[in-house]
């Protein structure tokens, strides 16, 4: 018998930050970055576990600096949801070389290299044991890729969201400027709330909130991190009514 616990979760929603994708500089896609996810996300499936993947474009273009410099912001929040896809298919190429089957679908049509987003094609996928990426945000201008995340995450029946940041959780103030930030174990979506946390965007926190969907933020860099979080181990921050 194998001594590997039994994972805690079935079906997780991973939500990667274009940020984190860019490496230690946060911009352009960094390689050793993608072969780290692609092990993790290896190690993850081995135990049986479905996952789904929100990615960001903010290593790209993110939209709401774009309308700043004078950028529509329609149009550049449709150059953020490109910037998404682009980070996808470098995603699916890693796990793809990691000898993981992976399927990218789409918000944004674009049938020459990536599905349209169907949910019950998206859930078939995983049943096949295959990750699904999604790009392309919601779709829609004015909506971050964490409300995305939110969205698609309860859509497709997944347990939880794992939030994966470069920090090891949720703190009370910024944990770079505030050598005494205190991290939380646990806390509430009201009590984030009321502290003006920002886990997620206030969309995307309402979305969980009101579906009871728990969001655990952990360190994208900690070795096994999400093969640690699924198996039920106590790291990062678990948010919960």
């Amino acid at each position: 018998m194998s001594d590997t616990p039994a994972p805690k979760y079935r079906r997780i929603l991973l939500k990667l930050s274009g940020e984190a994708l860019g490496g230690e500089a946060g911009t352009g896609i960094c390689q050793e970055v993608l072969v780290e996810m692609a092990h993790q996300i290896r190690e993850v499936r081995a135990l049986g576990v479905e996952v789904v993947i929100v990615v960001g474009g903010g290593n790209i273009f993110r939209g709401l600096p774009g309308c700043q410099r004078g950028i529509e912001r329609a149009t550049g929040d449709y150059m953020g949801m490109l910037a998404t896809v682009i980070n996808a298919l470098a995603l699916q190429d890693a796990l793809e070389k990691a000898g993981v089957p992976t399927r990218v679908q789409s918000a944004i049509a674009m049938s020459q290299v990536a599905e349209p987003f169907i949910r019950r094609r998206a859930v078939r996928h995983l049943e096949k044991g295959r990750v699904v990426i999604f790009g392309g945000g919601t779709g829609n201008p004015y909506f971050s890729t964490d409300t995305a995340a939110a969205l698609r995450a309860n859509e497709i029946g997944a347990e939880v969201i794992l939030k994966a940041t470069k920090v090891d959780g949720v703190y009370d103030c910024d944990p770079k400027k505030h050598p005494n930030a205190r991290r939380f174990d646990r806390i509430t979506y009201q009590e984030a709330l009321t502290r003006r946390l920002q886990v997620m965007d206030t969309t995307a926190f309402s979305l969980c909130m009101d579906n009871e969907m728990p969001i655990i933020v952990f360190n994208l860099f900690a070795p096994h991190g999400i093969q640690r979080v699924v198996l039920g181990e106590t790291i990062g921050t678990v948010v919960t009514g």
